[in-house]
């Protein structure tokens, strides 16, 4: 057993403790974002042409790129949703971890280096290079803004738990108020920063979050005296589920339809990462393809590293904190980690309110960071897709074209904010996936016929990239998610669900590839074979690569 002092009365202490130091919290928290800030403005003077704010430039090393991608990628689902799922569910939870790191696989085998030769800033470059452009670039801007937004509301709901954890704000109202902030944060990040702002700060953020879990997987190791048998044991009695909790089947596997929505998750955590929009733009800001490959292997071995730390987090708050406690900070786990920080550092200590404010803080600069990089991403591909391949039709000059993509970024972020209010108390793994799901249904099936099938057509392109989009979107409108779950769903006191699984990616992402086969074979346009050989060679070469 632990040689804890009982949960529920340590975070009884807690509650009076934070009240406490919240004047030395709160300073923390403000020096953290004063600091990503300045890195913002400071990288924002040097952003003054198109490829330097939708690349930044090409002048990150592989390293460099490997650590902001690896940044971008552990968002707060990976800290707080991953955390809470563990903390909550046991084994099932810990299928996040595996599914988001097997992912990475998929984008380095498949997709990193091709696309970094293919294409200049966005996705709808690849896609464009051998269809027709304006449909094309249109469908491709699109499917971005929408994974983008499903991807931010993860991120909003994360922010908002967190925010309300340190300032002990319980009211709708205030947790609203915290998304709203978040969402001005960000557009401030992107419209100042461009891509070498939101580079830089998600490359320091990497490094704080790695450091910071590190930290928080020692002390908890060092509670059960580095015996990770005696953490499990006590997690598992701790949660109330005894043996059950180490064990697949807590969460997906109790009734058919939960093996089928693991089945779902699963399918959609591996195959979404290669069909995610602010992933792929990143493989664009280094000099060359073999950078972009490089910077996908660094990538792996930090996530890797991180993933194996959270473990120890979700089985640490597990058993130090227990469900209970949990559960009633944050219903769907969010809090977790934040928890286990304070417990860690001594509740109702100086030092227990010092790793409170850090942890949190380092999990508010992961959030922002992976904010600006998704709102970077959508805003860059209305101006450069949208915007001035198809409204302006190529005529627009670099400096309309900036101007249209800050003014992007402040409707998406407007956008963010709404629909972040009503997701407060999801899971933010759970709402991760689902931009998994739609990024596998929509954007991959896309990306790898336009890579490696010859006869994949304009049709082809828009069946695939609209139906995967519709069919994941509607299902989640209809899904558990939104609807008919009192605790979790995001419009609570409603039941308009009538599909049974919480993600599509079962049906979705098979209908994206279909659908674009279909749509191909029944098109009229003749494939032009000499620009499939032309973008073949480019791909695999890098030969004519911007």
């Amino acid at each position: 057993m632990s040689p804890a002092n009982p949960a529920h009365t340590a975070l009884h202490l807690a509650a009076s403790s934070t009240t406490e130091h919240r004047p030395l919290i709160i300073t923390l928290f403000a020096v953290f974002v004063a600091a990503t800030l300045g890195i913002t403005v400071w990288a924002g003077r040097q952003t003054r042409s198109a490829a330097d704010f939708y690349a930044g430039g090409r002048q990150f090393t592989a390293f460099q790129n490997g650590l902001a991608v690896s940044g971008d990628y552990m968002s707060a689902a990976s800290f707080l949703g991953i955390a809470g799922a563990i903390a909550l569910f046991g084994y099932d939870g810990f299928l996040y971890s595996i599914g988001f790191l097997v992912a990475w696989l998929v984008a380095l085998l498949l997709v990193a280096e091709p696309l970094r030769n293919s294409g200049r800033y966005t996705m709808g470059d690849v896609l464009a290079y051998r269809m027709r452009q304006r449909p094309v670039r249109t469908a491709a801007g699109v499917s971005t803004i929408v994974v983008s937004i499903f991807y931010l509301l993860a991120q909003m709901a994360g922010a908002g738990v967190l925010v309300a954890l340190l300032l002990g704000i319980t009211s709708d109202a205030g947790k609203i108020l915290i998304v709203a902030l978040v969402g001005v944060l960000m557009i401030v990040y992107v419209t100042i920063g461009g891509m070498k702002g939101t580079t830089w700060v998600q490359m320091v953020k990497a490094v704080l979050l790695i450091a910071g879990a590190l930290l928080m997987t020692f002390l908890v190791l060092l509670k059960f005296h580095f015996n990770i048998s005696d953490l499990l044991g006590t997690a598992a009695t701790k949660s109330g589920h005894g043996a059950a909790f180490l064990e697949p089947g807590l969460k997906y596997g109790a009734t058919g339809t939960s093996k089928l929505d693991f089945l779902s998750l699963g399918i959609a955590l591996v195959l979404g990462t290669a069909g995610l929009p602010h992933i792929l733009i990143r493989f664009y800001t280094v000099p060359t393809a073999k950078a972009a490959r490089k910077s996908v292997n660094w990538a792996i071995g930090i996530i890797g590293a991180f993933y194996l730390m959270t473990i120890a987090l979700g089985f640490g708050a597990a058993a130090l904190i227990g469900p209970d406690e949990i559960k009633a900070k944050n219903p769907a786990g969010n809090a977790a980690a934040p928890q286990l920080a304070e417990y860690l550092g001594g509740v109702g200590s100086t030092g227990g309110a010092v790793l409170l404010a850090v942890i949190s803080a380092v999990a508010f600069a992961t959030i922002l960071a992976v904010v600006a990089g998704l709102t970077l991403a959508s805003s860059s591909s209305f101006a450069h897709d949208i915007y001035a391949n198809v409204i302006r039709k190529g005529k627009a000059t670099e400096r309309e074209e900036m101007r249209a993509a800050r003014l992007a970024t402040v409707l998406i972020g407007a956008v963010a904010i709404l629909l972040g209010a009503f997701a407060r108390d999801m899971n933010v793994a759970g709402l991760v996936a689902l931009a998994f799901a739609v990024a596998a249904s929509a954007n991959l099936p896309t990306i790898l016929y336009s890579l490696f099938w010859k006869r994949f057509t304009t049709r082809g392109a828009l069946w695939s990239i609209y139906g995967g989009l519709a069919s994941s979107v509607i299902l989640v409108l209809f899904s558990p998610v939104v609807s008919g779950n009192p605790k979790t769903s995001m419009f609570k006191g409603v039941d308009f669900a009538w599909f049974p699984l919480e993600n599509p990616g079962l049906i979705s992402i098979p209908l994206g590839f279909l659908l674009g086969w279909i749509g191909s074979l029944l098109s009229k346009e003749e494939p032009d074979k000499g620009k499939y050989a032309e973008l073949e060679v480019k791909s695999l070469t890098g030969v004519g690569a911007h």
